[in-house]
C-alpha cells in the first residue's frame, strides 16, 4: 500500500513522498521535516493511524497539516472517529490513484504566482 501511495503521488513529478513503515517510525520522522500533507493508514504496526492523527493534532507544528486517513475498515464509525480526532479526509481501500491525487490536490492547492 505504501508503494502504491508513493507511486500515485510521485507520478506527476512535483511531489516528494517520505514513507514510514510503522506509526513509531512516523513519530520519529515528523519532527525532522515539514510536510504539505500526510497519508495515514489506520492499521499500522506499533502505533495505529488513529493514535498518530491524535498525536499530530496535539502538536503545534502539525495542527494545520492536512491528514488523509485510509483504511480497509470503511464503516461509518471508523470514518467518523478518524474525522473527529482531526483527519481532514478519509479514503476507503481499495481506492484509485486518481482519487488519492484529487484529494491531495484539494487539500494542498498549489500557490499561484
Amino acid at each position: 500500500m505504501r508503494a502504491f501511495v508513493q507511486a500515485a503521488l510521485e507520478e506527476s513529478g512535483d511531489v516528494l513522498v517520505t514513507q514510514a513503515a510503522s506509526g513509531f517510525e512516523a513519530l520519529r520522522i515528523l519532527p525532522r521535516e515539514s510536510f504539505d500533507a500526510v497519508v495515514v493508514d489506520i492499521n499500522m504496526p506499533d502505533i495505529n493511524g488513529l493514535e498518530l492523527v491524535a498525536f499530530m493534532r496535539r502538536n503545534e507544528a502539525h495542527l494545520r497539516t492536512p491528514i488523509i486517513l485510509i483504511s480497509t475498515e470503511a464503516g461509518e464509525r471508523d470514518q467518523a472517529r478518524g474525522l473527529a480526532i482531526g483527519a481532514n479526509a478519509f479514503l476507503s481501500k481499495p481506492f484509485t490513484a486518481d482519487a488519492l491525487r484529487a484529494l491531495v490536490a484539494e487539500l494542498c492547492p498549489k500557490a499561484e504566482g
